[in-house]
């Protein structure tokens, strides 16, 4: 069995950097919800909730065993660093960008997409929910 899972990602930091959160919601091929993740993540910068989000997002799917992801993110820098379109010049983003890689290994195919993010609002949504819980 070939399990798809579809990923919608977002973190963001209110002032950047400043309290930050991030969202993530997993589909299956059929587009059923069968996963949802947020959390708070403290102070860190809205590039730095970006990845972690998709982090959350990927770990997610390897529990739910899934071959294939597809990731879907309104961060333009984050889905062009993955797709090698943008080197990692920032410090801070490099591990992150590591992890993401690392991660990405353990699936037999992966793409990451950019989105409008007024097609990212659930996983907006549960970025806020996580930042308005610490405030």
């Amino acid at each position: 069995m070939n399990k798809k899972i579809i990923i919608f990602s977002d973190g963001g930091a209110r002032g950047n950097p400043g309290p930050a959160g991030i969202g993530a919601v997993l589909y299956d091929q059929e587009k059923n919800k069968i996963a949802e993740v947020s959390k708070y993540l403290g102070e860190t910068t809205n590039n730095q909730a970006e990845y972690r989000a998709l982090i959350e997002g990927l770990k997610k799917a390897k529990e739910l065993k899934a071959q294939e992801v597809e990731c879907f993110l309104d961060s333009e820098l984050v889905v062009k660093q993955l797709k090698r379109e943008y080197k990692v010049k920032n410090q801070e983003l490099a591990p992150l960008f590591l992890e993401v890689y690392n991660l990405s290994q353990t699936f037999k195919d992966i793409k990451f997409v950019h989105i409008p993010r007024e097609k990212n609002k659930e996983a907006d949504r549960l970025a806020n929910l996580a930042m308005d819980k610490k405030f």
